[in-house]
This record gives C-alpha cells, structure tokens and sequence, in this order.
C-alpha cells in the first residue's frame, strides 16, 4: 500500500495498515517525519510526490492502491493525485479538507474522497447529543450506531419487542456484560446492562435512542 503524507491522517492509516498485516510504502517530503516514521512502516521515503518522476523511480506505478494523506495544501493533494492516476493505479484515495478540494479530486480521477474531518465532527455531534455510545454514517440517511438498550425493550426479547415495527430500525448485535458480541436473534433477551447494535435512519436511530 503506498500513502503519500505523513500527516496526522497519514500517519493513523499506516499504523492500522500495518496492524493489519500490510506492507506500507509511506512516501513524505519533510525530512524530519522521515526520520520519525522511519522505524514504524516498512519503508519510509523522503520525496517529493508532486513530481511524477519522483513517484515513477520509486514504482508507484506498481501499486494497486495508493491514499494522498495531504491536506493543507490544495494544490499539492491535487498534483499527488493527478500524478497518482496518471500513473494508472487501480485505487486512488485522496484525503479533502472541503467540498470543492473533494470535487476537484473527484474530477481528475481519483475513485474514493474522503472528508476525515468532516466525518469526525459529524460523529462527535451525535455522540454528544445524544445517548449514542459510537456512530458510524454510510449513507445521507443510513448508519449503524452502539447504544444502550431503551427502557422499552428492558426484560423482552426482540421479537417481542418488534424494533423494526415499532420503531424502523434494526438490532443487529448484542453484547451482554462479561460477554463478547453476539448477532441478535428473536428469542435474544434484552437487559438494561447490555450494548446493541442497531442499523437504520438516522433520524429514526435518533429517536429509538431516546426512547424512555
């Protein structure tokens, strides 16, 4: 896996690249993030990706996915990418501080724009607004969040309970205390010290989360 930038977003996707048993190419400018990062990911390089002939002795072009972790400046994100596609990699993801930077990147080629930012305010939002204990957002409307159950579902199973009737969501786990997750069936019974996980609209998880 090839990232370019090891920034703050860089540098917590390589770490969980290599967590995961993948090998990363991290490609970055500032020699000192060099030095840092050197012991941390497989190989770390001190280069200039907004050169494409940089990218192309460092065989970038025999990546199938590459990430632009760059951020704070536009114009550079826009070179890497540019440079990155050229280069005809399968998967081109680009990291955007804004819509505009993400259209941009969109239009030149780049498959996957993500707004960590963005998304992670978003998160927060719900998480503090709410009785929410994580959130996940994968569409406008759609998302799957870990909650504490409702009073109305304490002592009942989920088939007695009929979340999806009553309230137009969907428990897809539950993890009692001292127990590990488990996929919910209709005999689960739900107690007041359990987590779920639930999917549906948003608006409608809101509203199942507040639930007396």
């Amino acid at each position: 896996m090839l990232v370019v930038g090891l920034g703050r977003f860089g540098v917590s996707l390589a770490e969980e690249l290599m967590a995961q048993g993948r090998e990363v190419l991290a490609v970055e400018r500032n020699r000192s993030l060099v030095q840092k990062y050197a012991d941390r990911f497989t190989y770390v390089v001190e280069a200039d990706a907004t050169d494409p002939e940089a990218l192309t002795q460092l065989g970038a072009g025999d990546f199938d996915v590459a990430v632009v972790g760059v951020g704070t400046s536009i114009e550079s994100s826009v070179l890497i990418a540019v440079n990155l596609v050229d280069l005809e990699i399968d998967q081109v993801w680009a990291k955007a501080i804004n819509r505009a930077h993400g259209k941009i990147l969109e239009r030149i080629g780049c498959e996957h724009v993500v707004y960590p930012e963005h998304d992670a305010g978003v998160r927060v939002a719900h998480l503090v607004s709410g009785r929410l204990m994580d959130f996940i957002k994968f569409d406008d409307d759609f998302a799957i969040v870990k909650m504490p159950p409702p009073s109305c579902m304490h002592g009942m199973t989920i088939e007695q309970a009929h979340p999806r009737d009553r309230h137009g969501v969907n428990v897809v786990g539950v993890k009692s205390p001292g127990r590990e997750f488990a996929y919910a069936q209709p005999d689960t019974v739900v107690s007041a010290g359990d987590t779920l996980i639930v999917s549906g609209d948003v608006t409608a998880l809101e509203r199942f989360a507040d639930e007396a």
